[in-house]
């Protein structure tokens, strides 16, 4: 695998994952009652199709083919699978609370993805601003979880 390959690889999962939390983002939206975790939810659900367009043209500047989410992997879609789990109950916390378990999972793979030491800095830019954007939104919980 070259390099490029193994970039566009690593880049395509972060796709994947993007693809699945826009999906769970807008379920979330539909589940609950609380009108500021709606728009939370919603809000973020549109940060992650945005970086799912960041991400998309990041990987075909190497001249990779894109991923269109059709393909499944388990580690792709694990966290997320959590938050589909909890639509079964309208407990608006406790969608909250596995959207947060699925952001901290995010920003694990971020981290571990960052840590390769041969990004290029286009690359690394766009991951640092996408992971510090789940972060940011991870702290605005704290204040959410009063609405819940």
């Amino acid at each position: 695998m070259s390099y490029t390959e193994e970039v566009g690889n690593k880049l395509n999962n972060l796709l994947t994952k993007s693809y699945d939390a826009e999906a769970g983002y807008k379920k979330a939206a539909e589940k609950v009652s609380n009108t500021g975790l709606k728009n939370f939810f919603n809000n973020r659900a549109q940060d992650r199709y945005n970086f799912g367009h960041e991400i998309k043209e990041e990987v075909r500047s190497f001249g990779q083919e894109v991923d269109k989410g059709t393909s499944f992997t388990a580690d792709a879609h694990r966290a997320w699978m959590d938050v589909k789990a909890a639509f079964t109950t309208d407990n608006d916390e406790a969608v909250l609370e596995e959207a947060i378990r699925g952001e901290k999972a995010s920003v694990e793979t971020y981290n571990e993805v960052l840590a390769e030491t041969s990004l290029p800095n286009s690359t690394r830019i766009i991951l640092e601003k996408q992971r510090n954007s789940i972060q940011n939104a991870l702290n605005e919980v704290k204040t959410l979880e009063e609405w819940a």
